[in-house]
């Protein structure tokens, strides 16, 4: 009766079944939640296909910018687009089912068995080979790795009151310093996943065939609670930039946007900010996808 009246706000972490992989599948595929993006989409889509992702599997949540077109117009039969636009709930209890979240069990569910690995990500996360010229070349001997946890590394508005010409990789090259801090909007994760294995998905974490254990990119297991230590850090194979803020006027924008959740505007615009703060109170110089850009250009 207690939690009629006072349900749980959220249900964020969805259990799922996935069918057997297929004989052939093969890369890496993105899975992307995205809204009203065109102003960067284009660079983030480009960047992915030219490290190899296989493909990405886009679900629009209601964008009203032109998103989904530029998205075919980059990637071509590279990308499937579906309609993502609702906020649904428990009709007993009243709970939101995470939008993100239920994409991601769908991508998984119906898509899955077609790649080798997902990886469920945002349109201002970027997947970085930090030392192979391919996604594919950098998950190669991961292969026993069911679940790849990358932390954040954050970059803030590094001085940009308005969008600057030339994108984003080129122009935001400072990032929190120590990723693993701790400090809330510094310390997040995304999963690179092998989906036949995969048992349950949260938006930062995962569970698969051998529980809740996760694995850096140098391949070491640790559990889910002790990949906030120092010993998990790493960026052998594959760093996750995450460009949270963009500049001032995008920063603004975005808060304006509102959550992907039900949430209070206030709230969520003290959260956003603080976050920023946060990201931008020790800052280092970090060139990780100009690198990467530089070894495959042509």
């Amino acid at each position: 009766m207690l939690k009629r009246f006072f349900p749980s706000k959220l249900i964020s972490r969805i259990a799922v079944a996935p069918r057997p992989a297929l004989p052939d599948r093969a890369g890496l595929a993105i899975v992307l939640v995205v809204r009203n993006e065109a102003r960067h989409i284009a660079e983030w889509a480009d960047f992915h296909r030219r490290a190899g992702v296989a493909h990405i599997y886009t679900y629009d949540d209601g964008s009203t910018d032109g998103t989904p077109d530029i998205l075919r117009e980059t990637l071509g039969d590279q990308v499937t687009i579906t309609p993502w636009h609702q906020r649904l709930r428990d009709a007993d209890q009243g709970m939101e089912v995470h939008n993100q979240v239920l994409a991601y069990a769908h991508a998984v569910s119906n898509y899955g068995p077609r790649h080798r690995w997902m990886a469920p990500i945002d349109a201002d996360e970027f997947l970085i080979p930090t030392r192979a010229n391919s996604v594919d070349a950098a998950l190669a001997p991961l292969t026993d790795c069911p679940a790849i946890s990358l932390p954040w590394h954050n970059f803030g508005r590094n001085g940009h009151d308005a969008p600057p010409e030339g994108g984003v990789l080129a122009n935001y090259t400072k990032r929190a310093a120590r990723p693993l801090s701790g400090v809330r909007g510094v310390t997040n994760f995304k999963t690179i996943f092998d989906p036949a294995r995969i048992r349950a998905l949260h938006v930062h974490s995962v569970e698969t065939d051998l529980g809740r254990d996760v694995f850096n990119d140098a391949g070491a297991r640790f559990a889910l609670r002790d990949r906030t230590t120092p010993a998990f850090y790493s960026t052998d194979a594959i760093q996750l930039n995450h460009y949270y803020t963009r500049s001032e006027q995008e920063l603004a924008a975005k808060i304006a946007r509102g959550s992907n959740k039900s949430v209070e505007a206030d709230k969520h615009a003290r959260r956003v900010r603080r976050n920023v703060a946060n990201i931008e109170a020790e800052q280092v110089t970090d060139t990780a996808a100009q690198s990467f850009l530089a070894r495959i250009a042509p």
